[in-house]
């Protein structure tokens, strides 16, 4: 596992649900955060040995070297919130499992940004990276308008905004939102950060027009009940992983063999 330890460096309050935090990584060369826009690292908050402490996966905001800063969603409660709450510099964390998803094909001509509060920190800087002369749409879901100011501007940016749903504040609006686009024409491109049954949502509307896998990374970043859905997972999850593995055997690839993953874990109602 390439794990390290990181020192707090600084910390700073972007409002009333958003913490960044400032970290410098003890060896950079072994946690290798991918030069991607989605960059996200996992995050042990007791710091030294990760097993058995508890961890959470940020988006990385920007990355200088060793040097890491993350942007956290604070929420009413949670082991992630309370770290980023209470965070000094200082202190120490572990850091692993770096990682990236964020792949447009060199032929895409425009973009469409899919994320709730999760996905913020990540859709931000992808805005931050991308071409100005890129027509991007961005879909958010946000408790209240306020959150929007968060985002950086972009010159060819077309904001469509939910506020007060999702985030675990009701039913998301995500899905039908996206749904119900007009896209462009040529090749476009679909990033999605927000919660899991959205993402499926998303990911099999695109499908149902005819895009292809490369076109799209849809991840979900967290998982709405999780607990009665991980008593769930638990029962089933020796077939569902058999799908995986027997479409990785086949040749599909790793995209492909966790769509069908997926598909057989909403067979069996998860």
């Amino acid at each position: 596992m390439p794990f390290t330890l990181a020192g707090v460096v600084g910390t700073v309050a972007l409002g009333p649900r958003m913490q960044r935090i400032e970290v410098e990584a003890e060896d950079p060369g072994t946690l290798a955060v991918p030069v991607a826009a989605d960059a996200a690292v996992g995050v042990y908050f007791g710091g030294g040995d990760p097993s058995g402490t508890d961890a959470r996966t940020y988006s990385v905001r920007h990355h200088d070297g060793a040097r890491l800063t993350l942007d956290v969603v604070l929420h009413t409660h949670g082991p992630g919130t309370g770290w980023a709450s209470t965070a000094r510099p200082g202190q120490r964390v572990g850091l692993d499992h770096a990682r990236s998803w964020y792949r447009p094909p060199p032929e895409t001509r425009w973009q469409l940004l899919v994320g709730d509060l999760a996905g913020l920190p990540a859709c931000a800087r992808i805005l931050d990276e991308l071409p100005a002369d890129v027509p991007v749409t961005l879909v958010v879901e946000v408790p209240d308008d306020a959150d929007l100011d968060y985002l950086p501007g972009h010159p060819n940016l077309t904001i469509v905004a939910a506020t007060g749903t999702g985030n675990g504040l009701g039913p998301s609006r995500l899905g039908g939102l996206v749904a119900g686009l007009a896209l462009p024409d040529g090749p476009g491109y679909c990033w999605l950060g927000a919660e899991a049954t959205q993402s499926r949502a998303v990911r099999k509307h695109l499908r149902a027009l005819g895009w292809t896998t490369d076109r799209y990374d849809v991840t979900g970043y967290w998982r709405h009940d999780s607990e009665r859905w991980d008593a769930r997972f638990a029962q089933v999850s020796g077939d569902a992983l058999a799908v995986y593995q027997r479409a990785l055997a086949d040749g599909k690839g790793d995209k492909l063999a966790l769509e069908e993953f997926d598909e057989a874990l909403e067979r069996v109602g998860l």
